[in-house]
């Protein structure tokens, strides 16, 4: 469904994507852990042309992303932005219904969609459609955020470490809520992260991004069984060294 060849993306003489192909199968979600710099939020842009390759080739759906005009192009690609990217003059039902509306639905449509959408990331439409970004929760936007993503049936969703400003309990519902929403659409997605729990816990597979560069491409358990470099291994090992120090400090108290 999605396809990267050797794609490249320098800003002048900085390179901060090398050379970097990939597949994604449809149904699939990708995630592309890294921490800052490495180039993940870069390789996501790129899928829907927020930000233009300097070299290689993009396909979606089997069509070279460069053949299509990029505002038609990301009307059929569903973006979670990092920051949400809520248009705060509008309410929910209007956020969400914003890119149906481009399409030229008709309004009836439209809030069957909205309704729909809502109930699927377990907000009450007759409560909230109302409302404006404001008056919601930090995990009330991200769902809003989410159903918006999805309103326009994208078969391709990219998400920008959606849930990375939510509280630890917060994020965790939604991490379970987005994994059945996902599944139970078929979309195929590319999700950035740079926590690794979050990478096993959502990724079919996890691609570990360092400098620009693709590190290796495999399942958690590939990751953690045979690590292509020191640097996937200290990520691999890292939740293990949290869980063992939590236990430590759960058991022996404080020193």
């Amino acid at each position: 469904m999605i396809e990267l060849c050797d794609v490249t993306k320098r800003y002048g003489e900085t390179v901060v994507v090398d050379h970097v192909s990939l597949c994604v199968a449809e149904g699939e979600l990708l995630v592309l852990l890294g921490a800052s710099g490495s180039g993940k939020t870069t390789t996501l842009k790129m899928v829907n042309r927020l930000v233009e390759a300097t070299s290689g080739r993009i396909r979606v759906a089997g069509e070279d992303i460069t053949r299509a005009v990029p505002h038609e192009l990301r009307r059929r690609i569903g973006y979670v932005f990092q920051a949400l990217g809520l248009f705060p003059h509008l309410t929910v039902a209007e956020n969400i219904g914003v890119t149906p509306r481009l399409l030229g639905w008709d309004e009836g449509r439209i809030r069957a969609r909205v309704a729909s959408l809502l109930e699927l990331v377990e907000l009450d439409p007759g409560v909230i459609t109302s409302r404006f970004p404001h008056e919601l929760s930090g995990g009330q936007a991200q769902r809003v955020a989410v159903a918006r993503a999805l309103a326009a049936e994208p078969p391709v969703l990219l998400l920008d470490e959606p849930f990375g400003a939510l509280d630890p309990l917060t994020r965790e519902r939604l991490q379970a809520s987005f994994d059945g929403i996902r599944k139970k659409l078929g979309v195929t997605a590319i999700f950035v992260t740079h926590d690794m729990v979050e990478a096993m816990t959502l990724g079919d597979r996890v691609a570990v991004m360092k400098s620009g560069e693709l590190l290796q491409v495999g399942t958690a358990s590939e990751l953690a069984r045979a690590p292509a470099d020191p640097y996937v291994k200290e990520l691999v090992s890292a939740p293990l060294r949290r869980a063992a120090f939590v236990t430590a400090k759960l058991g022996g108290g404080e020193a």
